[in-house]
């Protein structure tokens, strides 16, 4: 009899249990934090690494226990090759890739590969804060993306194994790695030179070696990869930007309530103003380092070098005016002074 009572007990125990589990999907369940997977493939101490966890920290501070920011850098989670399609599957609620990563999507973002449209990073910064750089975040919602932030690497420079390099006939019939772009390749066919895709890792053995004669990059990735160790000349020709787009989710954004939403907002806005500060500051101390490091000679272009590039590179806006759009390139003009 007690051997029934006590399994009598267990028994209403357990109901009790059950009951109170299935009530916490009103109650406990609901108060579980949102968690946000944000991977990126550069390491913590970039300027996007840092702008991730700095993400992390105001996100969380923001929004105390409604979400949880989980940063996986370095390629930890997802490659290159495959974190478009983990955010597009849920794996993953926020990356961050190069721009030119999106034009599969929209042919609009070619605009920021145009060759000597921008003046500097300021202009850049100013047309991005534009409505239409604001409404080129948004461009991509019917593919399932969200842009929610740019962030900067920073402003190319050229640089080649010859000894003078100011005006576009200097690049005739020589060999230039570039990232895997549409207007890239146009860019350096239009100058007569020739472009050759290439992996970013391979690209100091090919300079050393004379497999390509130059490359376009930032003073941080130029300094960072040690190129100007094996380049005569680096042109101070800040005729492109390397940037990045924070890219969400955009059916997951969409799910999230507006609290969370305006927090995570408010986020990302003051973690782009420290990452892009970040990259700013890296990009002057590397140009100031590979100046005295004294191995290649940098290059200043005077108004009439630049205005020469320019035209050189009128054929590159109107082969691509017709898929990014002129309005769109009229807009970008605007932003400088």
């Amino acid at each position: 009899m007690k051997k029934l009572i006590r399994t009598g007990r267990r028994g209403l125990l357990a109901a009790a249990s059950l009951a109170a589990l299935m009530a916490l999907p009103f109650g406990a369940a609901a108060q579980a934090p949102v968690v946000i997977k944000f991977a990126h493939v550069v390491a913590e101490q970039t300027p996007k690494g840092q702008g991730a966890l700095k993400f992390k920290e105001l996100a969380e501070k923001k929004l105390p226990g409604k979400v949880q920011v989980q940063v996986f850098p370095s390629s930890q989670l997802f490659g290159d090759a495959k974190e478009m399609e983990a955010l597009l599957l849920g794996d993953v609620q926020l990356i961050a890739p190069s721009l030119s990563k999106f034009d599969r999507y929209t042919k609009k973002i070619q605009l920021y590969d145009l060759p000597f449209l921008f003046d500097d990073i300021e202009a850049v910064d100013r047309f991005q804060a534009s409505p239409a750089g604001q409404d080129l975040l948004k461009s991509m919602t019917n593919r399932g993306l969200l842009g929610l932030a740019y962030w900067h690497n920073g402003m190319k420079q050229l640089s080649t194994s010859k000894d003078k390099l100011t005006r576009p006939e200097d690049v005739k019939g020589l060999k230039f790695r570039i990232q895997a772009s549409d207007v890239l390749e146009a860019q350096f066919r239009a100058l007569g030179a020739n472009p050759q895709k290439m992996a970013f890792a391979e690209v100091y053995q090919a300079l050393q070696t004379g497999v390509v004669d130059g490359q376009e990059n930032t003073w941080s990735n130029i300094y960072s990869q040690k190129f100007h160790e094996v380049q005569k000349t680096i042109a101070e020709t800040n005729h492109g930007v390397i940037d990045y787009m924070v890219v969400t989710n955009a059916k997951w954004w969409n799910g999230l309530s507006p609290e969370i939403q305006k927090g995570l907002s408010e986020a990302m806005a003051e973690a782009t103003a420290f990452a892009n500060k970040m990259a700013s500051d890296l990009n002057n101390r590397d140009k100031d380092l590979i100046a005295k490091a004294g191995k290649a000679k940098i290059q200043q272009l005077s108004k009439e070098d630049v205005a020469a590039w320019r035209k050189a590179m009128e054929p590159v806006w109107k082969k691509f005016e017709g898929d990014i759009g002129r309005d769109l390139i009229d807009a970008a003009l605007k932003s400088n002074k």
